[in-house]
């Protein structure tokens, strides 16, 4: 049975972005299952004031919501990243089977992390979308691997504007930052110069 996850970030007992999280669960149960009627996150969240930097993670399928967890989060340190080529995956959908996106992970060697390329042009890292600040704006691919919550509500700002990247456009920008729901942009950067091509 496929399972999908929507992951929250809970601050000072608040659950974040959520209008941007209901809309792809909606998306995905939409696609998946027609018939089951779409939980309202809203109403299966129960995040608690001491709860200052957490991370909610729920579970859903063609029964509904089936899961939801909450753990401290604890940001990762990246430094580097290798990039990696795959011109067929596809993790349009935020599924709890990540196994293509981990057969990558596995290729970063000495790297903290992979940014992966499809047919020629930037996607996503194995857990987050990227942005590329080229001195004077911040890129997004457009079309990255999933279409994230941050990413989502960046766009909607405009803070972030979408463009096909090449791997020659990133390696002459100064700086990539990764974003998810957990991250802001400019919580994790990466300079070019820290970017194995590896390709």
């Amino acid at each position: 049975m496929q399972q999908f996850v929507e992951t929250i970030k809970i601050e000072d007992g608040k659950a974040l972005n959520l209008n941007f999280h209901q809309a792809r669960m909606e998306r995905t149960m939409r696609h998946f299952f027609a018939h089951t009627p779409v939980p309202m996150l809203s109403g299966v969240l129960s995040p608690t004031p001491d709860m200052h930097f957490y991370k909610a993670r729920v579970v859903y399928g063609g029964q509904g919501v089936e899961d939801v967890q909450y753990a401290p989060y604890k940001m990762r340190a990246i430094r580097s990243l290798k990039l990696v080529e795959d011109n067929e995956i596809d993790y349009s959908f935020k599924s709890t089977d990540r196994a293509c996106l981990n057969s990558l992970t596995a290729q970063k060697g000495d790297c903290d992390e992979v940014l992966i390329v499809k047919k020629g042009l930037l996607t996503d890292t194995s857990f987050t979308n990227v942005a590329v600040f080229d001195g004077e704006r911040w890129l997004t691919p457009k079309h990255p691997l999933l279409m994230g919550t941050k990413r989502a509500s960046l766009l909607e700002r405009q803070v972030i504007k979408e463009a096909d990247i090449s791997v020659e456009t990133l390696m002459k920008a100064q700086k990539v930052s990764l974003i998810n729901a957990m991250i802001d942009l400019g919580e994790i950067e990466i300079t070019t110069q820290m970017i194995n091509r590896g390709l």
